[in-house]
């Protein structure tokens, strides 16, 4: 084989490849059987960061092993000096990528490192917050080693930062809408008002928060359409969360006939009450049954009342039972409710022109 054209023989070429397949050997045992044998310790060890480092930059030393091999390969040859500092560059701008990749690994939802520091500026961190903080993260890592790859290779990185700068002034200009959602997305993250799963209303929706993204929310409603509003929307309205509820409230008034006797509506409201303070789904802590109002119609009795669950199915079957309880304390009081009622008086038709005649009979006779 004639290699005339290079620099070297087929011998140094022949050692370089050996060069290289030695150090693929040894990548091969150290990812194989020390790196493992490695993250197995570490797994045994009180906390679990250190075995998130290892897997993170697993793969990046495994592409380490083979991307030094190639380089002591080509330090072997006997290529020009002129070449020596490119080389070097590409290694050092090699080096950044795995090491940002590692990084990158490293910022990931899934990774203990955000769970840990939580715990320790004592932040709550949820399903939401996690995945914001590593995509914020992971963009950093990203801007940060093209920066530093660039300054590796001579380009003037103050001068792309200033451009970045005036771009982003412009594109803060002409995307103020898009810019607006992205801040009031961090404000509901960061304040948290709601999280994935929440019952919330607001003057705009009313339903149950399915995905928070960086622009928008999505809320499934109870007639099962899905509605995305934009977060700059939420992030300026009152937001009832009816999910961070302790019980579930309530309340109406019973309406009785007017008719019925003060002692029965006195026992009523003593036996209703008394099965509310009895019932193991009502919350005893606030309890009112209370002979209220003379309505148009109706005698009202006041009631007022807590249920513990606050899921709605649950809920409405403590209501239902307590309503059905309240119908058997009726029946057996022989009170009756009463309903909207209004009464008409007619007057006699045959009296009403007998009047009206002898009204007229008496003009009459006065005008004579």
């Amino acid at each position: 084989m004639n290699f005339s054209f290079l620099p070297f023989d087929w011998r140094e070429l022949g050692i370089a490849i050996g060069i290289v397949i030695l150090f693929h050997i040894f990548r091969s045992i150290f990812t194989r059987y020390i790196l493992k044998l490695v993250i197995r310790l570490s797994k045994k060890a009180p906390t679990d960061v250190v075995t998130n480092i290892l897997l993170a930059f697993e793969q990046p030393i495994r592409v380490f092993f083979t991307f030094i091999g190639f380089y002591f390969a080509y330090q072997y040859l006997p290529f020009p000096e002129k070449y020596d500092d490119t080389a070097l560059t590409v290694l050092r701008s090699f080096v950044i990528i795995l090491t940002a990749w590692g990084l990158y690994n490293l910022a990931a939802a899934s990774s203990a490192i955000f769970m840990k520091v939580g715990e320790h500026l004592k932040l709550e961190i949820d399903d939401i917050l996690l995945p914001f903080l590593s995509k914020l993260v992971r963009f950093a890592i990203v801007v940060m080693g093209i920066s530093i790859i660039a300054s590796e290779w001579g380009f003037d990185v103050n001068g792309f930062v200033a451009g970045l700068g005036l771009g982003g002034l412009a594109f803060a200009l002409a995307a103020q809408d898009s810019i607006s959602n992205f801040f009031g997305g961090v404000v509901i993250i960061t304040e948290k008002p709601f999280t994935s799963g929440d019952w919330i209303s607001t003057p705009s929706v009313e339903g149950t928060v399915e995905e928070i993204t960086f622009r928008s929310t999505k809320i499934r409603t109870f007639a099962q359409s899905l509605v995305t509003v934009p977060n700059s929307t939420l992030a300026n309205e009152p937001i009832q969360n009816w999910s961070r509820m302790g019980k579930r409230r309530i309340t109406f008034n019973l309406g009785v006939l007017y008719s019925t006797p003060k002692e029965k509506i006195e026992r009523c409201i003593s036996r209703i009450d008394e099965m509310l303070r009895s019932h193991d789904e009502i919350d005893q802590e606030l309890i009112m049954v209370r002979f209220n109002e003379f309505n148009s119609s109706s005698l009202d009795i006041f009631v007022y009342f807590f249920t513990k669950t606050i899921h709605w199915e649950e809920h409405l079957a403590v209501k239902e039972d307590i309503n059905l309880h309240i119908m058997t304390i009726l029946e057996e009081e022989g009170v009756t409710i009463a309903y909207p009622t209004r009464s008409i008086f007619i007057e006699d038709n045959e009296a009403n022109t007998s009047q009206r005649r002898h009204a007229a009979e008496g003009g009459i006779t006065g005008q004579k």
